[in-house]
């Protein structure tokens, strides 16, 4: 069915900013790259107690928290394995270990699949899911073939604004300004997203990819008031390049603005080098907006690995 972001062939963004052409690559390639550290140690962590929390959401690095909720317990764009690539032999090698690791994960219900970049969509990491745990994958369009291929029984794809419910929980796919491949050949072959989850009263976002669109002012009209958002601030330069598929911390900052939250959180930083700026530069960058916002310190944070935030009460 041809669509405002669907040609039939093809899943595309509807507003601006453009896409930047294959051939743009080799361009940014070649930009300055600040040097990260080649490994920063992180603990290992238990997961917490839930307690009488309507949710309790756990940074586990990159775009990967895991968030228990009484209705049961889903993570986010799972990546658990050392590279972020083909066969995890290729593309950037992992910085921090994850702060839980996935064996002492508790019983995931749903995996929430934003789409199929090999930062947010690790085959490996879902494989073992569906061993263990048997979840429900939610994911947006197009996605199904490349989920199933992991062993994944249980699949559920949504265009932006279709929603679900998963016993108790209810999810609504999201849009989001990216693009997908997982080789040359396949762009924009599957559709991108974010997801809302609502919960005993409690609502929290998820936004997995994205630029900075018009899109946010509209989303909290159409899912409702929003307790936690995680939204993307990192891997974001050189702009000429990125504008167009990740947002940098000052259009976080403005996203929060537009979805008005109780709270956000950043993520998709200092665990994969993925552009150009320094491991802790979105970090600095996030509180120079949030200032020149006139934002709280606490309205938008960052979780170090392995710490948690409460949502709600049951």
């Amino acid at each position: 069915m041809i669509t405002d972001h669907f040609d039939g062939r093809r899943f595309f963004n509807p507003s601006a900013p453009a896409l930047q052409p294959f051939s743009s690559v080799p361009r940014m390639l070649l930009e300055r790259r600040e040097p990260w550290p080649a490994h920063i140690d992180v603990p290992p962590r238990m997961p917490p107690p839930l307690g009488d929390a309507a949710a309790v959401c756990t940074f586990i690095g990159h775009a990967t928290f895991l968030i228990q909720t009484p209705a049961g317990n889903l993570i986010t764009d799972p990546m658990f394995s050392d590279r972020a690539g083909p066969f995890n032999a290729l593309g950037p090698r992992r910085v921090r270990p994850p702060a839980i690791r996935l064996r002492d994960l508790p019983s995931i219900a749903v995996v929430l699949l934003s789409h199929n970049h090999y930062d947010h969509c690790d085959r490996p990491s879902l494989r073992a899911l569906a061993r263990r745990f048997d979840p429900l994958v939610v994911t947006p369009k197009g996605n199904a073939p490349l989920v199933r291929s992991t062993g994944v029984r249980r699949i559920a794809e949504l265009d932006w604004w279709e929603s679900i419910a998963a016993g108790s929980l209810s999810i609504v796919a999201t849009r989001a300004h990216h693009f997908s491949a997982r080789t040359p050949l396949d762009r924009n072959r599957a559709l991108w997203g974010g997801f809302a989850v609502s919960v005993g009263g409690a609502r929290i976002y998820f936004a997995g990819d994205t630029a900075y669109a018009p899109f946010f002012r509209d989303l909290r009209t159409r899912v409702g008031p929003i307790d936690l958002a995680l939204l993307p601030i990192g891997a974001y330069e050189p702009r000429w390049f990125m504008r167009s598929v990740h947002m940098n911390p000052a259009e976080a900052v403005q996203a929060h603005l537009d979805l008005a939250p109780a709270r956000s959180i950043g993520m998709h930083l200092r665990t994969f080098q993925l552009t150009t700026e320094g491991i802790d530069e979105p970090v600095r960058a996030l509180a120079e907006a949030r200032r020149a916002a006139g934002i709280a310190d606490e309205a938008f944070t960052v979780l170090d690995f392995g710490d948690s935030v409460t949502v709600g009460c049951t």
